[in-house]
């Protein structure tokens, strides 16, 4: 059975390559599993945040700056992996407020994804989904997040055992960008990596490069997996987002993938927020 997957894979592989030549794309450790399987495994964005969501007023227009990496500044963490657990909104959400605390205190602090799938029931089910909104909202509630050192990932639903005592970083509250990438490049240029939602249809088996596939490929209006835009840049005349993914660094480009800026692709501007000090 995975021999036949795996030649159907490579088939979708000879397919995408047509259809996006602007990336690369080729069979890798996820080569065995169905769509299906790796949607289950690999991604886990789902439900509507039902608490609401405020939205930033003073939004800059334009960045004033062609290229931010905010990997080069220090306000980003080296790529995790979620393993075989539908966390990935877990993920993006403790990206964005290790970011946010970078930030405000010039401490680069890895964050507990386990505190999240163990201990946020606010709305969010562990390894079977949840969203950053909800997972911010949960933050605010409990006191904080213990550290990754604390409170290590396991990759499997368990027991909270959150002690308020080993909290490593608070927020105070969140938002959620404009649908409008121009504005949300300026926003990141000011406020360092932001949590989004994303279709990650195309993105098993992306090898490099930046990744532009025709919408029917990932719908901007079926968001499933949960990454954190780390930056943007343009190369050979195309812009693109830099990305930071939760699949391991042998994945993409070290565990980061790039995306075109400027066409909503895949739905990278639908469900952007940020967690605020």
């Amino acid at each position: 059975m995975r021999a036949v997957i795996y030649q159907s894979n490579a088939a979708k592989i000879e397919y995408l390559s047509k259809m996006d030549s602007s990336a690369q794309y080729g069979l890798n450790e996820f080569a065995h599993l169905t769509s299906d399987e790796f949607r289950a495994q690999r991604m886990g964005l789902k439900g509507t945040d039902s608490h609401g969501c405020p939205t930033t007023t003073t939004m800059e227009n334009v960045a004033t700056s062609d290229s931010v990496d905010w990997r080069a500044k220090g306000a980003v963490t080296p790529v995790k992996n979620q393993g075989a657990c539908g966390s990935c909104w877990a993920f993006s959400t403790t990206g964005d407020i290790e970011g946010t605390h970078f930030l405000a205190t010039g401490k680069l602090v890895s964050l507990s994804e386990q505190d999240l799938v163990d201990c946020d029931h606010n709305g969010d089910e562990g390894c079977n989904g949840g969203l950053p909104t909800q997972a911010m909202q949960s933050v605010i509630t409990a006191g904080g997040i213990e550290s990754e050192e604390a409170y290590p990932y396991e990759g499997r639903d368990g027991t909270c055992t959150f002690e308020k005592s080993k909290v490593a970083v608070t927020i105070s509250n969140y938002t959620c960008l404009p649908q409008d990438e121009a504005q949300i490049a300026a926003y990141i240029e000011k406020n360092g990596p932001v949590s989004i939602g994303i279709n990650a249809n195309t993105l098993q088996f992306y090898m490099g490069g930046i990744a532009d596939p025709f919408d029917f490929l990932c719908s901007p209006k079926h968001l499933d997996h949960g990454v954190l835009i780390v930056g943007f840049g343009t190369e050979n005349s195309k812009d693109y987002w830099i990305v930071k993914n939760s699949w391991g660094e042998g994945w993409g480009e070290k565990g980061f993938f790039r995306i075109i800026r400027g066409k909503n692709k895949c739905g990278v501007a639908n469900m952007v927020s940020h967690s605020i000090a």
